[in-house]
């Protein structure tokens, strides 16, 4: 009954204007009160400060600054093998698998599009068609940088507008076709084994949304679908090594990345539930 409660409040809340307002405050330089409300985040979600860079309340000038927080250098090693792909960020898998028919699994009797979430033109999917999916999502306790999984070059990116309802694993599991519904940043990459496609999912409380070559992305939100293409070679190709970061939440979220067919194999014991940490080995390439 109270999980009932849940969600229908989810679809009667102004999610956008409350999120926007929960950003101005994340945003915001408020002295003593912005340390306070970090130290009651930390002790609510028992956040492990020791894995940071700067681990005092009092060393963010912003909420924001704390949420995106840097993390000490080692904290997070990043595989070395050229044949293994990396977890691109903290969290705990959702689903992951096999895109079949055009659908990724979203929770038992859910589905939903592959060319939906990719931002609705069949031509962006086609190259995902019969590939593989994998979904992960940050708590509000986890590091909400996202990293490159493999070596890529970007090729495009699409902002799609969209709703803000709540990722966790209880909305997940009642509010069909979530992750195509919710406002989300499309990044598209070339690899030497095939495409990437990772999805910056938004959420409730999500204040901002970043890429490292284009900064903020969202807000300000609209009701337009915008995509930017980007020179596959020379000077003004945006490149990464695995491991490089390349975008950021404030307030968490999901990350969902689907790969061409034939590319990659997930590791055998992971699955819905798995917790995740960058750096570790998240897939194998598929050799031909």
């Amino acid at each position: 009954m109270l999980d009932k409660l849940k969600i229908t409040l989810q679809y009667l809340m102004p999610k956008h204007a409350l999120s926007r307002f929960v950003g101005k405050f994340a945003a915001a330089e408020a002295g003593w009160l912005t340390t306070r409300a970090i130290k009651s985040f930390i002790k609510a979600y028992e956040i492990n400060m020791a894995e940071a860079k700067y681990q005092r309340a009092e060393d963010f000038a912003t909420f924001n600054d704390f949420f995106t927080r840097e993390l000490a250098d080692g904290v997070r090693p990043i595989d070395n093998d050229v044949n293994t792909l990396c977890f691109p960020v903290d969290g705990t898998i959702s689903q992951q698998g096999d895109i079949v028919d055009g659908q990724l699994i979203q929770a038992k009797g859910f589905n939903y599009s592959l060319v939906s979430l990719l931002g609705g033109e069949k031509e962006t999917a086609q190259p995902f068609e019969n590939g593989k999916f994998s979904c992960i999502y940050l708590a509000p306790k986890d590091y909400h940088r996202i990293h490159m999984p493999m070596d890529a070059t970007l090729r495009e990116m699409i902002y799609v507008p969209g709703e803000l309802f709540s990722v966790n694993p209880l909305t997940a599991n009642n509010v069909p076709n979530l992750f195509s519904r919710n406002e989300r940043v499309v990044t598209i990459f070339d690899t030497e084994h095939g495409q990437l496609a990772m999805v910056l999912v938004g959420a409730t409380i999500v204040a901002s949304i970043e890429t490292t070559w284009a900064g903020t992305i969202t807000p300000p939100a609209g009701k337009d679908i915008f995509r930017w293409q980007y020179p596959a070679q020379g000077n003004n190709a945006i490149t990464f090594k695995k491991g490089d970061e390349m975008g950021r939440f404030k307030l968490g979220s999901t990350v969902v990345s689907t790969f061409s067919p034939k590319m990659v194999e997930f590791n055998e014991q992971d699955g819905p539930g798995t917790v995740t940490r960058l750096g570790q080995p998240y897939a194998t390439l598929v050799k031909e």
